[in-house]
């Protein structure tokens, strides 16, 4: 095997230090005693108290994770369907109508649905986010779930059927239960992708709906505070966990296969 380039091993750590080193910086600086993040002043743990006893950044952060919840849940519930259909029904539109809202720019999207809720004169709110978020989740977790059916012994739905199971039934007791490590392993992305979207929210949301990423967004306006630093750090704490708990149950999500 020969040893890889010096060269090769400068330029994924620069890469690396690009994309981690700002991230670094913002949790270290949501503990700094200073109002400004010019410079370190010393150690406190007084914004994390100060954002505990903000009422309004609480009541964005209980509307992010309703709408995440209701997101996930409905798109889990849609995506594994469409998933087993793109698997089993080898139409050529269906896979382009399903990851269609996830390959398009998101402020096309956004845009979009506000124009659409706009026609049905919808009223703008933690409704109209929820569905928005369901609109585009549902890709993510249909891939998930056809990937892990990419990977099953069809033989044994096969063998369910054989033995006089229905459809449903071989689906319920066979195929499910293969496929639930994929289908929460979705529902955890679409819970991180809508918890953490902004663009398509800003669209949706209508005047005095508020979520956490709007909340920060609105806070950034005035003065990157170490407040802000403190809700992004506890968002980003949310996510990776999220992330790693998604990858140790669907294994093949985030790794390549040789």
């Amino acid at each position: 095997m020969r040893s890889r380039s010096p060269w090769l091993w400068t330029a994924a750590c620069v890469a690396y230090a690009f994309l981690y080193v700002p991230l670094a910086i913002v949790v270290v600086y949501s503990f700094n005693d200073s109002r400004l993040n010019a410079e370190w002043v010393g150690f406190t743990l007084d914004w994390y108290r100060k954002l505990a006893g903000d009422n309004e950044m609480l009541q964005a952060a209980a509307n992010s994770l309703i709408i995440g919840l209701v997101a996930s849940f409905v798109s889990t519930i849609l995506g594994t369907m469409a998933g087993v259909a793109m698997h089993r029904y080898r139409l050529r539109v269906l896979p382009v109508l399903v990851v269609a809202p996830i390959a398009i720019p998101e402020i096309l999207m956004g845009v979009s649905l506000l124009i659409f809720f706009v026609l049905l004169n919808f009223t703008l709110g933690l409704v109209s986010v929820a569905l928005a978020h369901i609109a585009f989740c549902i890709g993510f977790v249909a891939i998930v779930v056809r990937a892990r059916l990419a990977g099953m012994d069809e033989t044994l739905t096969e063998a369910a059927r054989d033995c006089g199971a229905t459809p449903w039934e071989a689906f319920r007791h066979v195929t499910l239960p293969l496929i639930m490590p994929g289908v929460i392993a979705g529902a955890l992305m679409a819970f991180t992708l809508s918890i953490d979207d902004f663009v398509i929210t800003f669209f949706t949301a209508g005047a005095g709906t508020v979520t956490l990423p709007l909340a920060i967004y609105s806070m950034i306006k005035i003065a990157v505070t170490p407040e802000v630093n403190a809700v992004s750090t506890l968002l980003m704490l949310l996510t990776l966990l999220l992330i790693v708990i998604a990858a140790k149950l669907s294994p093949t999500l985030l790794r390549s296969e040789r």
